[in-house]
């Protein structure tokens, strides 16, 4: 079948309100390839196949070959789309920490917040004739801020066009890796939002963090489970200094492999520009929405037109919190 072989490539197809990939795939499905040697594979994929340009491998060929023809040249936004995309999946750690991710087509998103008043919160028998207690679903009063990150690829077409373009991913890769930690900085910047309009629950220690406290905390999560922490360098290495942590440490795998412990079952997570004195402890699967706003943004039309140099890969994001009874904040200044 050799559909795919006969579709016209156009600049506009970027101008959709759908992603260049699904416009490609309306244009060409895949279910139409099942049971062939092409199954499996997506739209753009087939477009690669179709103009013989190979992206990966010992024999991947120059970045050059994306512009042997106008069309071939239109694939080479999309393919700087997937390689960013490559990095911000190896790097994220987001997926550990958020309980949903919503995308939305424009920069405009208010979040359905569920009321639960607390003394509904119990199961309890609902007797014949009496009323069942509700759970009132409410927009939220304020817009999620959303935030644009990228990185300007500052690089002229002469002066890469002979690389490999399996080599090329790796630097773009290196683009998505930096975009994803900026986003778990957006995180953090949002828990700081939330800390200063009193959301969540506070509990300051003041003779230095003891396993005892850990034990009190994750007891105190209620209807709520508590699974992750997130904390700064300088805080991990003090939680990790408790001393019944550190014996869980020496006892693992974690002096050989580096697999950090996971402490009363809670996933640490480290921010590298984090405020050091407290820690943020929640439930990951009630704590907070990711929103993002369309795909990885490439200026296209430079790329196209060989305009490497400053051109734009963005993502548009932001965080919501969902149900703040799931967070609780350990405040530890002690040195």
């Amino acid at each position: 079948m050799n559909n795919y072989k006969s579709i016209k490539i156009e600049k506009s197809m970027y101008n959709s309100a759908k992603p260049f990939s699904e416009v490609l795939e309306a244009l060409d499905p895949s279910e139409q390839y099942a049971g062939t040697e092409l199954e499996g594979s997506d739209a753009f994929q087939r477009q690669l196949k179709r103009f013989d340009i190979k992206v990966s491998g010992e024999n991947s060929d120059r970045v050059e070959k994306f512009f042997r023809t106008s069309e071939s040249a239109v694939l080479f936004p999309e393919y700087i789309s997937r390689a960013v995309k490559q990095g911000i999946k190896s790097k994220n750690v987001l997926n550990d920490v958020i309980a949903t991710s919503t995308k939305i087509n424009g920069i405009d998103y208010r979040t359905i917040m569920p009321v639960l008043p607390d003394e509904e919160k119990a199961l309890n028998d609902v007797n014949e004739g009496a009323s069942i207690p509700t759970v009132e679903l409410k927009i939220a009063d304020k817009l999620v801020k959303l935030d644009k990150r990228g990185k300007l690829l500052v690089a002229s077409y002469e002066s890469i066009r002979y690389q490999r373009i399996d080599v090329f991913t790796v630097a773009l890769k290196q683009i998505g890796a930096y975009i994803a930690k900026t986003q778990l900085q957006d995180l953090y910047n949002h828990v700081i939002d939330d800390l200063s309009n009193d959301l969540y629950d506070v509990t300051e220690i003041e003779n230095g963090i003891t396993f005892g406290d850990w034990l009190d905390l994750k007891y105190s999560f209620g209807d709520y489970n508590f699974n992750t922490i997130i904390c700064s360098p300088k805080m991990a290495k003090k939680l990790y200094s408790i001393e019944e942590f550190k014996k869980s440490a020496v006892d693992s795998k974690y002096p050989l492999t580096g697999d950090a412990i996971t402490p009363l079952g809670a996933k640490v997570v480290v921010v590298e520009n984090m405020s050091d004195g407290f820690y943020l402890a929640f439930d990951n699967n009630y704590a907070y929405e990711y929103v993002q706003a369309g795909e990885v943004l490439t200026e296209y039309d430079k790329l196209i037109d060989r305009q490497l140099e400053r051109a734009a890969i963005t993502v548009t994001g932001g965080f919501n919190t969902l149900f703040a009874k799931s967070v609780k904040v350990l405040i530890d200044e002690t040195e």
